[in-house]
């Protein structure tokens, strides 16, 4: 049986500001392009039964550095829908509503904890099937591989709040004893040769 391995994007403007962002679709800046180029040395070797990816150019074009070659875009793989609150930070929310939380309320005119719930559902639904056949990589974005994650392990959407994700990093889920676990969470690239890896800034 193999794994389901998540591939967050590489930074963008956007990411390094802390703006919600989905469907703007935003190219990497040169930092997030070196970060996708990194991510390869993780991937190397695995042999991938089912790539999918969001359709966004953030999401593809760190595919392409990665080194996968993906099979087909899937709709689902979308990052929430922000609604009004695309292009906004956290804190410029909390201003004017100071209790908010994206896991549990979700987003004016945009989506709720539940809708997103039930479309990575049917994500995990189309990778599952593909596991007899070896792994399977979705790469996406932040939000939305949370609610992934948490939905593999039987979480409800919100518990994707408890499982940061930075941009350019692998995850891995899978079996033990038959049961779905999370293997490995948020790996970071390895640093270029010669330099030490920094601090990440949380999302």
């Amino acid at each position: 049986m193999g794994e389901i391995v998540l591939v967050r994007h590489g930074e963008t403007e956007w990411s390094a500001s802390r703006r919600h962002t989905s469907y703007t679709d935003l190219e990497l800046t040169d930092d997030g392009e070196r970060e996708a180029r990194g991510l390869a040395a993780l991937l190397a070797g695995r042999r991938f039964a089912l790539v999918l990816a969001s359709r966004r150019r953030r999401a593809l074009r760190t595919a392409e550095l990665a080194g996968l070659a993906v099979a087909a875009v899937d709709e689902d793989l979308a990052e929430w829908n922000y609604g009004r609150y695309e292009g906004v930070t956290t804190a410029d929310i909390h201003t004017e509503r100071p209790g908010w939380n994206i896991w549990t309320d979700g987003c004016p005119a945009g989506e709720s904890p539940a809708e997103v719930g039930a479309r990575l559902d049917r994500v995990l639904a189309r990778a599952s099937a593909a596991l007899a056949d070896g792994d399977v990589a979705l790469v996406g974005h932040a939000h939305s591989l949370r609610v992934l994650g948490a939905r593999w392990i039987g979480l409800p959407p919100s518990g994707g709040g408890l499982l940061r994700l930075d941009t350019a990093t692998v995850s891995a889920l899978g079996h033990e004893h038959g049961r779905p676990v999370i293997l490995r969470w948020n790996q970071p690239p390895p640093p270029p040769p010669g330099t030490a890896p920094g601090p990440t800034p949380p999302r």
